[in-house]
């Protein structure tokens, strides 16, 4: 992509109603505009990066064996005075009336009608086990919508919803989820650490989210510091080994990590003094095993193998796609901008022409340009009749982890200048060189 052909409206001045890092940096670097209160346009820089974190849910969610979907925003809110929680999820769902007087609502979550699907279409224990998944839009009608994408009304959601015959089996489909987020946070450039934490109005016994430390989390964190160490790596995982997922979770959660809602504090006095931390932490994702909660309630049953009708052992499991570009800003920025993590990066990385105008310098970005693309990758090419303060502050701010600086004088040496933006770094290397680094860098990403 060609800047000087791309919509991208940065802003040189901090918006005042912008109170954390990832809300300034996202309205500065041109990712959102704010529609309503906790409701955004989502700009084309927002929008590739948005695609990029989906993606990865949708791989890692595939990978471990689950089936995409896709359900509707609004519902019937039959459904949910069937599961009984229709008047219990309280204000923050956003209630309607059709032109035909019927209750509908937009949805905030899907247990009631992902169970509906199931009961009419499964009817064999041998139908199982069950997990699909969906990436979809949700409402939640928050009382102070604030943090720009981090607690917004409206936000992009992968949700996912295992059927099992048994809680054994059901247990496994926590396990195996487990591992799938570890995986999929780690390949964003994120370290997110599992917590018990309380159910909410989506019930069960067992939960944990997934947290990532920040200074502007939402939850107070204590945790061993010794979970800070722990990495998936590139793991060769078989999903249906019920004993390798169990062994992952178990190595993810027997360290002490909980949020404030579930902290106990006689637990984590026994971890050693020195391992104790506190710290704040932003939650981009949960995973819930719920029983029978929902199969009861809505007669949502099988055949067992004794022909016997058996109510499904039944989970879900969330992602904050949209919240999870906020925490990847929260976690990864400095004074001048965004540092996005190659996993998630909207251009793999950007060209700075200095001299645009000079027809070697324009020779050679074109060149560079052309190599790049041929790769599969993505440059963005700043081809503005712009200074080259200007178009380094560009490149700072929204965050491309690589820049190639391209200039008259350089060129006469026959070099070009490969800049990290992570680390500040530079190193001068001739044009084919800086294209073969690039591509030794996106090799595993």
């Amino acid at each position: 992509m060609r800047l000087s052909r791309y919509f991208l409206p940065v802003l040189k001045e901090n918006p005042s109603e912008a109170q954390i890092v990832s809300h300034r940096l996202m309205l500065r670097a041109g990712m959102i505009k704010q529609s309503s209160a906790g409701i955004y346009s989502w700009l084309p820089l927002g929008f590739k990066v948005l695609r990029k974190i989906e993606n990865i849910v949708h791989e890692e969610q595939q990978r471990a064996g689950h089936m995409p979907m896709l359900m509707p925003t609004i519902q019937s809110a039959d459904l949910w005075r069937e599961s009984g929680r229709y008047d219990d999820y309280g204000e923050e769902m956003l209630r309607m009336k059709d032109r035909h007087g019927r209750d509908m609502l937009f949805t905030p979550t899907a247990e009631e009608m992902i169970t509906d699907i199931f009961r009419v279409h499964v009817g064999s224990y041998k139908d199982l086990p069950l997990t699909m998944y969906q990436i979809q839009w949700k409402f939640r009608d928050e009382v102070r919508p604030r943090f720009g994408v981090m607690r917004g009304r409206e936000f992009y959601m992968k949700d996912g919803y295992n059927f099992d015959l048994t809680k054994e089996d059901a247990l496994h489909a926590y396990n195996r989820h487990l591992v799938s987020y570890l995986r999929t946070y780690e390949r964003m450039g994120l370290q997110a650490i599992p917590m018990r934490a309380d159910s909410g109005p989506i019930g069960g016994d067992d939960t944990h989210e997934f947290l990532v430390l920040a200074d502007t989390g939402e939850s107070e964190v204590f945790y061993d510091s010794a979970v800070t160490d722990l990495t998936f790596g590139d793991r060769d995982i078989d999903y249906d080994n019920v004993e390798q997922c169990a062994g992952v979770m178990q190595e993810f959660t027997t360290k002490y990590a909980r949020t404030d809602e579930t902290h106990d504090e006689a637990l984590f006095n026994e971890v050693p003094e020195e391992r104790r931390k506190t710290a704040r932490g932003i939650e981009v994702g949960q995973i819930f095993y719920f029983g029978t909660k929902y199969s009861d309630a809505m007669k949502a049953t099988v055949q067992g193998p004794d022909g016997k009708p058996v109510p499904v052992h039944m989970g879900s499991h969330g992602i904050g796609v949209s919240r999870l570009l906020g925490a990847i800003i929260e976690a990864s920025h400095d004074e001048n901008g965004i540092i996005w993590p190659e996993g998630v990066t909207p251009y793999h990385c950007g060209i700075v022409n200095l001299k645009q105008g000079d027809e070697e310098a324009d020779t050679a970005c074109e060149a560079l340009y052309k190599s790049i693309t041929a790769l599969g990758l993505e440059p963005l090419y700043d081809d503005r009749k712009e200074r080259a303060g200007g178009k380094f502050a560009t490149m700072d701010l929204i965050g491309l982890p690589w820049r190639i600086t391209v200039g008259p004088r350089g060129l006469k040496n026959g070099v070009v200048e490969l800049t990290s933006r992570r680390t500040g770094e530079s190193e001068e290397m001739n044009p084919d060189a800086a294209v073969a680094k690039i591509a030794e860098i996106y090799a595993n990403h």
